[in-house]
């Protein structure tokens, strides 16, 4: 059993907490800067300057936004990889550390996923796609075979991406876009098929 300290008690916190419990892991407590009122069932036992207090234990940065996320996983601590016990990921998946599967999740053959990103609930991620770090795919979102994702990109729920696609890093695909398109400048990208709006 591995003892696990969660970053952030947000939502995302809550969600990683489930996992970690459900993959018969124990969840020490949370730390955060600016913990919520009401967090059933679990204790904030510190802050963000309390990383790597706890020796004995593995880590996970639960924390939606990629720049701060990247910036805690800078913090020289064994991260724990959050796999959802319904995730269906394939057995040749290379997974980098710190990712989390949400529940029925899917990563298919060949896939390649960087540090820190997050596979979110109903999320498909099919063969042969890179996902470079700090990749955030939201619930119910779908990249057919051979995509690449650049670091730090959101895609947004419901989002849908063809095959063969690159989208560059920096980038937040917005809510039901449908990407047909390459993608190599920053920005947010909206509607069917997807355009630049800033």
């Amino acid at each position: 059993m591995k003892k696990v300290i969660i970053i952030g008690a947000g939502g995302h916190g809550k969600v990683a907490a489930d996992i970690v419990r459900l993959s018969g892991d124990e969840v020490v407590g949370f730390l955060d800067d600016k913990p919520p009122e009401n967090l059933v069932g679990f204790n904030i036992i510190g802050n963000t300057g309390d990383i790597g207090k706890w020796s004995d234990c593995m880590y996970f940065a639960a924390v939606g936004n990629a720049e701060i996320r990247k910036k805690i996983m800078n913090n020289n601590v064994p991260w724990y990889t959050a796999i959802h016990p319904t995730a269906v990921i394939a057995d040749d998946v290379k997974i980098g550390e710190g990712s989390l599967f949400a529940a029925n999740s899917v990563v298919n053959s060949g896939a390649k996923i960087g540090k820190g990103c997050i596979i979110n609930t109903a999320a498909t991620v099919d063969h042969d796609c890179i996902l470079e770090d700090f990749v955030h795919i939201s619930p119910g979102a779908h990249l057919s075979g051979s995509v690449k994702v650049g670091a730090e990109t959101w895609i947004g729920v419901g989002a849908c991406v063809v095959n063969n696609i690159e989208i560059c890093g920096g980038c937040t695909i917005g809510a039901g876009a449908a990407v047909i398109r390459n993608i190599g400048v920053a920005g947010t990208y909206v509607g069917v098929p997807t355009y630049k709006v800033n």
